[in-house]
């Protein structure tokens, strides 16, 4: 963990409110954003986000446009982050999370039943309203959530947030990363975004494999329509379609076909990139009814089944309908 001087006056959590003064008058650096687009989930950056020195955030707001009481709560939610050893990039996410649902405010009122920094609904299994009212409850549940979320820190701060909180407008998270990423320089003296924006080499291949994955992560939280191949809705072999598309892969329609659209290696063998299959007969191809994308360590990307949406989930290496073999697209049939 990073020592972090500043915030060392803010330990333990009850006495952030009262050290908050010694932040006022520092300087900082700030994150230039950039024009519109749409959010992604390609690496850790947004497509709307450039870097830079200079100016504020797309959104208008700048530290110096907020009031005692945001900046006391942004201190609340980076020295709670800090206290679980979360590290600096899930502070950034729970800080632009809060600034998009409360404007760092801690409110007793919402949309239906929604309360507090993080606009968390007792109704949806977030705790009591006392409970979600207490900042430092409510960042420490949006933490432990976001954390489990698998290779939450691949993806942008929109498509993480919207991850953890199914918020009603997924795509208005990533315009505070910038005002984000000045609070925790300015309240932790950390740099939580990169100098460099693009893919994690660690998360995401190289080449066709790492394109169809970082599609198909940019599609998280859209909803499974049987037949629907996109761009807002997809089952499960229309998400690996075009996922596959923009790698400059062509693949079948349906899953059955798919498993047939390139080598096949066991699926102890799998790969960033292969496809996996569920089949009624793990043996019989013809069953195939569901398809995956591998993503590596463990995960894989689907666009699992009615009522649910396109995430991210660790492979059931021993369920029953698994298929041995997996499809690695872009090779030769039958070979590996």
């Amino acid at each position: 963990m990073i020592v972090m001087r500043s915030l060392r006056l803010f330990l333990p959590v009850v006495a952030l409110v009262t050290a908050l003064g010694l932040f006022l008058g520092l300087g900082f650096i700030a994150f230039q954003i950039g024009g519109g687009g749409s959010p992604s989930g390609y690496g850790i950056c947004d497509t709307d986000v450039g870097f830079g020195l200079g100016r504020g955030g797309r959104a208008g707001t700048t530290l110096a446009d907020l009031s005692d009481e945001q900046r006391a709560n942004a201190a609340t939610i980076i020295g709670v982050a800090q206290e679980m050893g979360a590290p600096p990039r899930a502070w950034l996410i729970a800080l632009a999370t809060a600034m998009q649902e409360s404007t760092l405010r801690n409110i007793h009122y919402g949309d239906r039943d929604s309360l507090g920094l993080f606009q968390q609904r007792p109704s949806q299994g977030w705790g009591t309203p006392a409970q979600v009212t207490d900042p430092i409850y409510s960042t420490r549940i949006f933490l432990d959530r976001l954390l489990d979320v698998p290779g939450w820190q691949a993806l942008s701060v929109t498509v993480a947030a919207q991850t953890v909180q199914r918020s009603a407008f997924p795509d208005a998270y990533a315009k505070w990363e910038g005002l984000a990423a000045q609070l925790v320089h300015q309240l932790a003296d950390v740099a939580a975004i990169p100098d460099r924006c693009g893919p994690p080499t660690a998360t995401l291949p190289p080449g066709a494999a790492g394109a169809a994955i970082g599609f198909a992560l940019r599609e998280l939280g859209k909803p499974y329509v049987w037949g629907a191949t996109g761009p807002n809705t997809y089952d499960c072999s229309g998400l690996m379609l075009r996922a596959f598309q923009t790698a400059g892969i062509e693949l079948p329609r349906v899953s059955r076909d798919q498993f047939y659209a390139g080598g096949h290696v066991p699926v102890e063998q799998a790969q960033a990139g292969d496809l996996l299959f569920y089949a009624t007969d793990p043996s019989d191809p013809a069953t195939i009814h569901h398809v995956t994308l591998y993503m590596g360590n463990g995960q894989m990307v689907e666009a699992p089944y009615s009522g649910e949406s396109v995430r991210v989930r660790p492979v059931p290496w021993d369920y029953h309908e698994l298929v041995p073999l997996a499809t690695r697209p872009g090779t030769t049939p039958n070979a590996a």
